[in-house]
């Protein structure tokens, strides 16, 4: 029987953070509210693992691009305890 859903596998990449923070909640939203048939549910908790692994390299990757200010020169940023 053919499958009328792409696979996550098949899925996009996102175009942007935000576009994938979307379809994360409202996958998240979907999950919660119980209205993935359970033949979804394992294929739709993976999308959630690749949004969510898309989502922490971006924030990765951009907190390696912020820099901080200090007496004139700038330094790479760390987060302070």
């Amino acid at each position: 029987m053919p499958k009328s859903k792409a696979s996550p596998a098949a899925a996009p990449t996102p175009a942007t953070f935000e576009a994938a923070t979307q379809e994360l909640d409202a996958l998240l939203t979907r999950l919660d509210a119980g209205q993935l048939p359970l033949d979804e549910l394992l294929t739709q908790y993976q999308r959630g693992n690749e949004l969510l692994a898309y989502c922490r390299a971006r924030l990765d990757a951009l907190e390696q691009q912020l820099t901080v200010l200090e007496n004139g020169s700038e330094r790479p940023w760390t987060a302070t305890p």
